[in-house]
């Protein structure tokens, strides 16, 4: 058994068959051949080394005339390794008697050679196992013929252990099938991690290299409350998760009781509970667990995947849709919230070295008004089918916000001189996610009708850590006093100047700081629809005065660590069931 750690980014626990994506996205999984079939498999994997070697020769032949016979011989080192006959022998082996597929033969033959060339030391040694690796992707690619099959066409039960997954690939998820997520890579508040937990799949990132440790079909269990993956996996530590499993769904058939009971604190405070969706179709978990409205609606998902800009109708189909299916609850409806650099239709950016100070969000839309002007005639249309608010990303100057509102202006304008109905008074808001928006934010309650404040952002902002980074992974916390600091401010300024506060981050979405959220003066929270009958039953459990008793000890605390830890003691008051 291998006990690996990554980083938690979407609770709950999952155990199944893997299926491997690896880092060019080949899906291999364990797969039998009939014993009738073993002939043309075995005729197959021939073909597959004939053509590599054919590959390997060609690249010889050009770099050697190009650079000479000294470069060129790697390539003579890789056709040595193609066609090693004791390597021949031991594919068709598995193939004969084990009646494994070729690829799957390769991918666990060539994966044990990498990791025992991994495990030598020396960077000679290392980049052998890169050329294994390489022969491995070569013959793999003349198997599968194409790589990055489509995660949507999983048809049963699986967990996805995966290099890195695209948005667009996470995006197309099936959760009736995929039932957990792993990554190599990746941080916290990643699209990953969101889109993950917004589907209540567990999910751990940032694991590091493993792949070539586990091959598709095996058991895995994904522990995405403690960040633990588990290859190979004991009958004592399966026994132990089983039950884990159990007291899960035990403990959601308990909180199904709360769905059509307010989120009210036990001295009469109601408190707001909204959900945080990314696809139309999330309007019914939202239901089924009794939001109060959608506190976040990402409309990313209609770019992603595409080679042409989304017409002006598919906007307004998957808007329309979800306004009416709320039936006139409240829909906050986020503009774009993507990077150039995730946009097929657009140039790649010349010069963007670090995407989450570059041009993204906000930005990019305006410095693409066209299509921003389509998105934002599609929102106001829809609200003329329910209550819909609008709310721009990431806004850190005053400038923005106004040119945000000068291209609203014009589509409404537009919309007017067409006689196509909207909501000529719908609530305009911004999200605060940067410190500049908390630190002007008595000047843009002048203009904003209200904020929400997106954690996922600000604490990347405010620590300077870049939240898909695993090597400062450990940093980005949302129990940094700083960051605390910064949501208190937001909290009283919008109070101050009578402005709607709601906070829709990942952090109001975890338990442990609902009593401090509450106690700084939040009332309205926007989380995941998985989320919110557990952050319900908080709210249900204590009291505004011992939430600001909890808030007052927490502004005095100076390390995260010390901020877990009280909130961990204080939450296990409450639930003594809630692990310190």
């Amino acid at each position: 058994m291998e006990r690996l750690q990554g980083i938690a980014v979407s609770p709950g626990v999952a155990i199944g068959e893997a299926l491997i994506l690896d880092n060019e996205g080949f899906r291999i999984p364990r797969r039998f051949v009939g014993r009738d079939a073993v002939g043309e498999e075995l005729a197959r994997l021939n073909r597959a080394i004939e053509a590599a070697t054919a590959e390997v020769d060609r690249n010889r032949g050009r770099v050697a005339k190009e650079l000479g016979d000294e470069v060129a011989a790697i390539f003579s080192a890789h056709l040595q390794m193609l066609n090693d006959r004791r390597l021949r022998q031991e594919l068709e082996e598995m193939i004969r008697t084990r009646h494994y597929s070729p690829e799957y033969s390769v991918s666990r033959a060539l994966g044990k050679y990498a990791k025992v060339f991994q495990s030598l030391d020396g960077e000679y040694m290392a980049e052998r196992a890169n050329d294994i690796f390489d022969i491995q992707k070569r013959l793999l690619r003349h198997l599968l013929g194409t790589a990055r099959q489509e995660l949507a066409h999983v048809t049963s039960p699986v967990l996805v252990l995966a290099h890195n997954l695209t948005p667009s690939e996470t995006a197309n998820l099936n959760p009736q099938f995929v039932m957990g997520l792993v990554t190599e890579v990746g941080g916290p508040g990643s699209h990953t991690a969101i889109v993950a937990e917004g589907l209540g799949i567990p999910a751990v990132v940032g694991v590091g290299n493993f792949l070539t440790d586990v091959s598709g079909g095996e058991t895995v269990i994904i522990d995405g409350d403690q960040g633990l993956i588990f290859l190979h996996p004991d009958e004592e530590t399966l026994a132990r998760y089983r039950h884990e499993v159990e007291e899960q769904r035990s403990l959601a058939v308990k909180l199904e009781t709360l769905r059509d009971l307010p989120a009210e604190t036990t001295d009469g405070v109601r408190i707001t509970m909204l959900g945080n969706i990314e696809f139309p179709a999330e309007v019914q978990q939202c239901d089924e667990r009794g939001a109060d409205g959608i506190g976040l609606y990402r409309t990313e998902f209609l770019y992603l995947g595409r080679d042409d800009d989304p017409p002006e109708e598919a906007h307004f189909a998957a808007y329309s849709e979800v306004a009416r299916e709320m039936h006139g609850k409240p829909v906050v409806m986020r503009t774009l919230d993507l990077g150039a650099d995730k946009m097929r239709t657009l140039p790649d950016p010349e010069d963007e070295r670090n995407p989450f100070l570059g041009l993204r969000s906000i930005r990019l839309a305006l410095k693409n008004r066209d299509m921003f002007r389509v998105q934002l005639r599609a929102i106001l249309r829809a609200s003329a089918h329910g209550q819909i608010k609008l709310m721009f990303p990431l806004i850190s100057t005053m400038l923005e916000l106004r040119q945000a509102k000068m291209v609203l202006a014009d589509a409404m304008e537009d919309l007017e001189e067409a006689g196509i109905p909207f909501d000529r008074n719908m609530p305009v808001g911004m999200m605060v996610e940067v410190p500049s928006a908390v630190i002007m934010m008595d000047r843009f309650a002048e203009e904003a009708d209200f904020f929400s404040i997106g954690t996922n952002d600000l604490i990347q902002y405010c620590l300077a850590v870049d939240r898909s980074n695993k090597d400062v992974a450990s940093l980005y916390t949302a129990a940094d006093p700083a960051v605390i600091r910064l949501i208190d401010m937001a909290v009283q300024t919008a109070k101050r100047f009578d402005r709607p506060i709601s906070m829709c981050g990942q952090m109001c979405g975890n338990p442990l700081y609902t009593m401090l959220l509450l106690g700084i003066g939040l009332r309205t929270l926007s989380v995941t629809p998985s989320a919110i009958p557990e952050v319900k039953r908080v709210c249900r459990s204590v009291s505004i005065e011992q939430c600001e008793r909890v808030a007052d000890q927490v502004r005095g605390l100076e390390t995260a660590r010390d901020v877990k830890t009280f909130l961990k003691e204080e939450l296990s008051k409450v639930f003594p069931e809630f692990p310190v």
